[in-house]
């Protein structure tokens, strides 16, 4: 091998040491270990990316709950709902909309996102977002917080919304033009109901 070839051969693998090294820095370490030297994966919203683990199984103190609600939305209204859970805590959901005149082809917009307890709404991380008219599986919280859905009616006539959901949540809220209500799980039963009336 020429003595040409084998300069050229060194600062071709010196090269990529570099490359990978600058990914590594750049990108894995941001994403990946949420270790970010440069402070470029905060700055390309990389940063912690797959910071959020759950385990396979997650045994829970505290019973869980079901709770089915519907919402009717005007022409250009919105709804969110949440679920107060904790970290690792699950539900199982399905929603559906259902338009007035029964069109099978209903959609809303929907964004199902989470808001880290003791953080900016602003900085909510969203998991599903799109046009649909339905949608169902299952949910971990990666953090303590509320996780929930937001969807809007873009169409010309009343669509209803129903969810039907289980899980370990302690409070769901609703967050309409109305302001905010929550409703405590299990709900406390009326009074003539505690005295056996």
């Amino acid at each position: 091998m020429s003595e040409a070839k084998a300069d050229n051969l060194g600062i071709i693998s010196l090269a990529s040491v570099i490359a990978a090294a600058l990914a590594l820095v750049l990108f894995v370490l941001p994403a990946e270990y949420d270790i970010d030297p440069t402070g470029a994966g905060e700055l390309m919203g990389i940063k912690g990316m797959a910071g959020y683990s759950v385990a396979a199984l997650s045994k829970q103190a505290e019973p869980y709950y079901s709770d089915s609600v519907a919402f009717p939305l005007a022409p250009f209204e919105s709804i969110e709902y949440k679920y107060d859970l904790a970290q690792g805590q699950s539900m199982v959901f399905t929603w559906q909309a259902i338009s007035a005149s029964n069109d099978p082809e209903a959609e809303l917009i929907f964004d199902m996102h989470s808001e880290e307890e003791g953080t900016d709404p602003e900085d909510s991380v969203s998991f599903d977002i799109g046009r649909g008219g339905q949608a169902s599986g299952s949910f971990v919280a990666p953090f303590n917080g509320i996780h929930g859905w937001y969807w809007e009616n873009r169409t010309g006539e009343e669509i209803m919304v129903e969810l039907a959901t289980t899980g370990f949540y302690s409070k769901a809220t609703t967050y309409g033009p109305n302001g905010a209500f929550s409703k405590s799980f299990p709900e406390k039963p009326a009074a003539d109901e505690v005295n056996g009336q």
